[in-house]
């Protein structure tokens, strides 16, 4: 808090900002979740969704978040925050899961974030794919999703299919529709490589489980496309990579196929949001305030990794974002004359995107937290100690201008 605050005063500050009572999570995420509806028009939008914790005792209670963020499927570019969710999680409620109706559980989340993605229609959106990992394999999810959206979903659960087969073994046993190749990304205790992966592709009937609370009001099944995308030639001693897709989206070729695995793997950018907005980042669940005033915090500091994530994301300048996405108009000026002191001499040294670009702002707060511009790609950590770096000079910046 005293970091955040800057001062003893900056923390009274924001302490008294966290524990106001007119102040709420609700009002902070549709905010977020207006601007992101004002950059959807005409584009197709993928909503990732997923799960972090952010706070556990250890015992019976535990705070997690549950954010949807807005995908430009053509570009990869990170439009916003659609929704976000925070979860108080009592104990002692797992053995009487089944025996409480959909409506009252966690797992109610995936359909709430596919209802809150439905909206993004009404703001213009071409199309609205929403994405989840494996928890979010669900039948409800897919019996009630919403008309306006189709669901892409990593299957967890190798379900008995209508004719009697299961999940798994229908996808093995389709011949292989052909090949392509991925660049996996490094993660804890694998190192990044290339790897190929053969699609199989197929439709299957998925029944209405039998053990549901108030579950006769859903359809008696679901058709669904199923997509495996197998990795093949492994190194050794490497677990081969396997992603099998449950869809709404028609898949009836192989471009179809490719096409759905590859609307997965944008999936990976929620899970660089949480690295963000935790351990390498914000450090949100080192955060030892109550309850409360925890979790406006903890939306507040989801917002803010958003918009470094966005930074990061754009910092080639390749889906040409505006400046807006992340900064008021007002402060452009600013980030120009910030800019004008970092640069060189040479063309390397120089800020090399268009002014009123968020690559340009992404620049200057790569070079505020440390980049120099010649060894890497600046990530979500430099972009984060740029952009406080930034606020800062803004400040003085307001303040010189009002005297």
């Amino acid at each position: 808090m005293r970091g955040l605050g800057g001062s003893r005063s900056g923390e009274m500050r924001l302490t008294r900002f966290l524990r106001n009572d007119s102040v709420g999570v609700r009002e902070m995420v549709e905010a977020a979740g207006g601007r992101t509806a004002a950059c959807v028009s005409g584009r197709h939008v993928l909503a990732v969704q997923d799960t972090t914790s952010l706070r556990d005792d250890g015992g019976q209670r535990s705070i997690s978040a549950h954010p949807t963020l807005a995908i430009d499927a053509e570009t990869g570019a990170l439009l916003g925050l659609v929704d976000a969710r925070l979860l108080v999680h009592e104990g002692g409620l797992k053995k009487q899961r089944n025996l409480r109706p959909f409506a009252e559980k966690e797992s109610r989340r995936w359909l709430d974030g596919a209802e809150a993605a439905a909206g993004l229609r009404a703001s213009g959106a071409l199309q609205v794919t929403v994405i989840s990992d494996r928890e979010g394999d669900i039948y409800e999810a897919f019996a009630s999703k919403p008309a306006e959206v189709e669901l892409l979903v990593r299957a967890s659960h190798d379900r008995v299919l209508a004719d009697g087969a299961r999940l798994f073994a229908r996808l093995a046993a389709e011949p292989e529709a052909g090949s392509f190749s991925v660049e996996l990304p490094a993660a804890p205790g694998r190192p990044a490589r290339t790897a190929l992966f053969a699609l199989r592709f197929c439709q299957a009937q998925i029944p209405r489980p039998h053990i549901r609370v108030g579950g006769s009001a859903l359809p008696s099944s679901v058709v669904l496309s199923l997509v495996e995308a197998r990795e093949v030639d492994a190194p050794p001693g490497v677990a081969p990579a396997c992603w099998r897709l449950l869809t709404t989206h028609g898949v009836t070729n192989l471009a179809q196929a490719r096409w759905v695995a590859g609307l997965y793997r944008h999936r990976w950018v929620i899970e660089e949001l949480f690295r963000t907005l935790k351990s390498r980042g914000f450090d949100i669940e080192r955060v030892n305030i109550a309850q409360g005033p925890f979790e406006k915090l903890a939306a507040a500091a989801l917002i803010a990794a958003v918009n470094v994530m966005q930074l990061v994301r754009d910092r080639d300048g390749h889906a040409k974002r505006p400046l807006q996405d992340v900064f008021e108009p007002d402060e452009q000026t600013a980030l120009e004359a910030v800019s004008a002191t970092l640069e060189g001499n040479t063309e390397r040294q120089k800020n090399p995107h268009p002014k009123g670009s968020l690559a340009f702002a992404a620049w200057v707060c790569a070079r505020l937290g440390g980049w120099t511009g010649y060894y890497g790609k600046p990530g979500p950590i430099v972009m984060l100690k740029g952009l406080h770096q930034f606020r800062a000079i803004q400040l003085g910046w307001s303040i010189a201008r009002n005297v």
